[in-house]
């Protein structure tokens, strides 16, 4: 009995205890309901201060809406073709009902998906992209509407902190309000970042396609919408590959979003093979980038543009740049590698100093230092022209004779290239045969100060010392300056300035510069430009520059600096002006390559095709001399030409 009552009085108090238990579950509920109740009101409470200050410092969204761009600088060349353009690039202003309806669904489709239904955040986009970021460990998605990417866009700085974010949402918010569905979609696609400087729809279809974007495929409509994403990483010109892999994943955007069949869009992606989605890269547009790099830099000294679009018309003659890039690209190719040539640059430039084609290097989307204007190195016997002019204005005549023998200026030795000596020679077989020795007792009898002189007044900028070496080239210029230095000998006296721009005008056609003048004016007399010619014309038809021939009146110079770290071929017609290097970055040996191998075949292929089609002149103070009457039956220049393109030297 005692037991049993026990029990019963262990059994009596169990409903007790389920009763303080549920009374604790209801009191910690309650508390936790009121301080989650608490804690929320003071979240939003926080949050909408927070949202107030940040409001405060809002931009005048109402100023926002005029388009602000830097100003394009359209660069053509001679003939009025577009060289390039920089700057910000807006298209005309286009709606909606005059655009593709598969442009507006492939944005949508990729961007936005439900852009005609959320108020501006997308809460289930939001959600989506939270998870697949926490899955990943990684940001892999965004979550940002079409909204709030023009209010980021319009209205706000790209830095990624809270109080940018907070804006965002409140423009998203505020624009939502303001403007309708369509209207928010017109503005976003008129003036999106697509690349390459195009800001819109309508510019960038015009410099991927060369179209409006009214008459965009569904291809086309993709890639630009695949633009959005990452403009320069996915830029059809500069990455076709990667863009064609993107212009892929969006077309699945669009069969997921049911504007396509699978169907439809594997007929939209063929189009692309034919070239319709690569029309816009006319290959003229690629051509002369150094050299409008060049000219860019000088913009400035000219005009102040301030927020004026600008025309440069420059002087390069399109024709011409396309032979001197196939030449020097060719030359690389066939002698480069067993030579041990890397690189090359070639300027061509007429008698007054007007640049008609320049390359500055083997490939400039690798590269894009000028060799042409930024490049010093030593001239070698490129630069004797100037020492024989010294010795001529000192009285030393063409047929004056020089011993060309062992020569010692204190410890310092000249040697000829070939180690030997022939003993008297004339100033004009010395030249011809470019002999050291020779140069040397010219440049000391001229006087090394004299020597300086002249090459200062004909161009050349370098710091020169007055050092016996100074009459091998020793001191260091640029390809541009040698190549201006040579242009008195080809014009008849006059200084020569390079140059590369014609006249600069704004969009309206308001001429803004205009090139005037031409030079220093005479800078060599007659007589001795007419004793040069003699003896530089030497150099071609006896000499180390044999190997330009050209089959005209022509004269020009081989140089070779010490080692065979560089190779030069400076040489002119009545016409034209070319100056060629060729050697390696950084000074790196070449393989006994000399002025008078690869850089005069270079420059003779370049100057056959650019005088193709002109009569041969005489050089000035020289007696006009008939050029050579073709071989009956001969080949002629544009086959002849062909068959150098392909390695197939007639």
């Amino acid at each position: 009995m005692h037991g049993m009552g026990k029990v019963r009085k262990n059994k009596a108090k169990a409903p007790k205890r389920q009763g303080d238990l549920w009374r604790a579950v209801k009191w910690t509920f309650a508390k936790s309901l009121k301080w989650g109740t608490v804690g929320a009101v003071w979240a939003v409470i926080a949050f909408s201060v927070l949202a107030a200050w940040y409001a405060t410092e809002l931009p005048d969204v109402e100023q926002a809406f005029n388009a602000t761009r830097r100003p394009t600088v359209t660069v053509l060349a001679a003939d009025g073709s577009q060289l390039t353009i920089i700057g910000d690039v807006y298209g005309r202003p286009t709606g909606l009902d005059e655009l593709p309806r598969a442009l507006i669904q492939a944005v949508l489709a990729t961007e936005d998906r439900r852009f005609f239904s959320h108020f501006g955040l997308d809460v289930i986009g939001l959600a989506r992209a939270m998870k697949a970021n926490l899955q990943a460990g990684r940001i892999v998605q965004g979550g940002s509407t079409i909204t709030q990417q023009v209010a980021k866009n319009l209205f706000l700085t790209p830095e990624r902190t809270i109080k940018r974010k907070i804006q965002e949402l409140l423009l998203a918010l505020w624009l939502e309000h303001r403007f309708t569905k369509d209207q928010i979609l017109t503005i976003y696609l008129n003036r999106v970042y697509l690349g390459a400087g195009t800001y819109g729809v309508d510019a960038a279809a015009g410099k991927y396609f060369d179209r409006p974007a009214a008459r965009l495929s569904t291809y086309q409509a993709a890639m630009l919408a695949g633009l959005l994403k990452a403009p320069s990483r996915y830029n059809p010109l500069a990455h076709p590959a990667r863009s064609r892999a993107r212009t892929a994943q969006v077309l699945k955007n669009m069969i997921a979003a049911g504007y396509l069949s699978p169907a439809e869009a594997a007929n939209a992606a063929p189009k692309a093979a034919n070239g319709e989605a690569w029309a816009a890269a006319p290959s003229r547009s690629r051509l002369g980038r150094h050299f409008t790099d060049w000219v860019l830099e000088q913009v400035s000294g000219y005009v102040n543009p301030g927020d004026r679009d600008i025309v440069v018309r420059t002087t390069l003659d399109p024709h011409l740049q396309g032979f001197a890039e196939a030449f020097v690209g060719k030359a690389l190719t066939k002698q480069g590698r067993k030579t041990g040539i890397s690189e090359a640059a070639l300027v061509a430039i007429t008698p007054s100093g007007a640049v008609r084609a320049m390359v500055g290097g083997r490939n400039y989307v690798k590269s894009q230092f000028n060799r042409a204007t930024q490049a010093k190195r030593q001239p070698g016997s490129a630069f004797k022209p100037f020492v024989y002019l010294a010795g001529l204005e000192a009285g030393l005549t063409p047929e004056t004779v020089l011993v060309d023998e062992p020569v010692r200026i204190g410890e310092w030795r000249p040697r000829n290239f070939d180690k030997r000596h022939i003993g008297p020679v004339s100033l004009k077989q010395a030249m011809a045969r470019s002999i050291n020795t020779v140069a040397v007792k010219v440049g000391e009898k001229a006087g090394r100060a004299r020597v300086i002189g002249v090459a200062r007044r004909l161009g050349l900028s370098g710091d020169f010392k007055a050092t016996p070496s100074l009459a091998l080239g020793a001191q260091e210029v640029t390809l541009l300056e040698l190549t201006q230095a040579y242009g008195p000998f080809a014009n008849g006296g006059a200084g020569v300035w390079a140059y590369g721009i014609e006249e600069i005008r704004d969009r309206a056609g308001n001429l803004l510069y205009r090139r005037r003048g031409s030079g220093p004016g005479r800078v060599v007399s007659e007589v001795h430009v007419a004793a040069m010619n003699a003896m530089l014309s030497g150099v071609i038809t006896h000499g180390t520059g044999r190997a330009s021939k050209i089959g005209r009146p022509q004269a020009g110079k081989t140089g070779t600096s010490q080692n065979f770290r560089d190779a030069w071929f400076v040489g002119y017609t009545a016409d034209l002006v070319t100056g060629v290097w060729m050697g390696n970055d950084g000074g790196k040996a070449m393989g006994n390559v000399t002025g008078g191998g690869p850089p005069a075949r270079l420059w003779r292929d370049f100057m056959q095709a650019a005088h193709a089609g002109t009569p041969p002149r005489a050089l000035p103070g020289l007696t006009p001399v008939p050029a050579p009457a073709p071989e009956e039956g001969a080949p002629g220049f544009w086959r002849n030409f062909l068959a150098t393109l392909s390695g197939n030297e007639g």
